[in-house]
């Protein structure tokens, strides 16, 4: 048989309604017309530097924006400027694992995996054990959040991963009308703290 199990069939339907999600809005934000783009992604980031979250936040884990993501890149240099730690991430494909390797400016980076900029090699790596003594926030991308903070991302389950064992604040960003009422998501799917747009931050339900 195809499935082994109920278990299984619920998983496959589960992934495919994700990949349709995910394919549907990549094209929305891939034809937004580029100063519609612009003034949404400042808005978003004027959004973040104003929270609490931010404020109080030592150190940010940031990612480097594709073409027609959010670009949090303005956050980072304002974080820099204010004299708080940013770091970046590093994917490893073997193991779909990946690093946050600190930056000292926006220039400290190579294309890496799938064609992203990332840290260079020679730069220090965060420990994410130490998230919650650092007041670390983790901001992740991701292609539509919904109204309880869960996320439908690339379908690489880095961040998932990555975030098991993080211990600080994780932080969604996205334009407000890619926040739906409800995402597919599994057990090991992990829902943000705090969703935040270019309207203020999003009252979770």
């Amino acid at each position: 048989t195809l499935f082994r199990s109920y278990g299984e069939i619920i998983m496959y339907e589960l992934r495919q309604h994700k990949t349709e999600i995910r394919t549907a809005y990549m094209e929305k934000r891939a034809n937004m017309p580029a100063e519609e783009r612009a003034a949404k992604n400042a808005a978003v980031c004027k959004s973040v530097l104003a929270s609490a979250t931010y404020r109080f936040a030592d150190t940010l884990l940031l990612y480097y924006p594709r073409a027609d993501e959010v670009d949090v890149l303005p956050i980072a240099r304002a974080a820099l400027e204010a004299g708080k730690k940013v770091a970046f991430p590093k994917c490893h494909p073997a193991d779909k694992s990946m690093d946050f390797h600190f930056v000292s400016s926006v220039d400290d980076f190579e294309k890496g995996e799938y064609d992203i900029m990332e840290p260079v090699n020679s730069l220090g790596i965060y420990n994410k054990e130490n998230s919650l003594r650092d007041n670390c926030i983790c901001i992740v991308p991701a292609v539509v959040y919904d109204k309880k903070g869960y996320r439908i991302g690339y379908g690489g389950g880095y961040y998932d991963r990555y975030l098991s064992g993080f211990r600080g604040t994780v932080v969604g960003i996205a334009y407000r009308d890619f926040i739906l009422p409800n995402v597919p998501h599994g057990r090991f799917d992990v829902a943000v703290d705090v969703l935040i747009s270019e309207g203020g931050i999003y009252a979770k339900s």
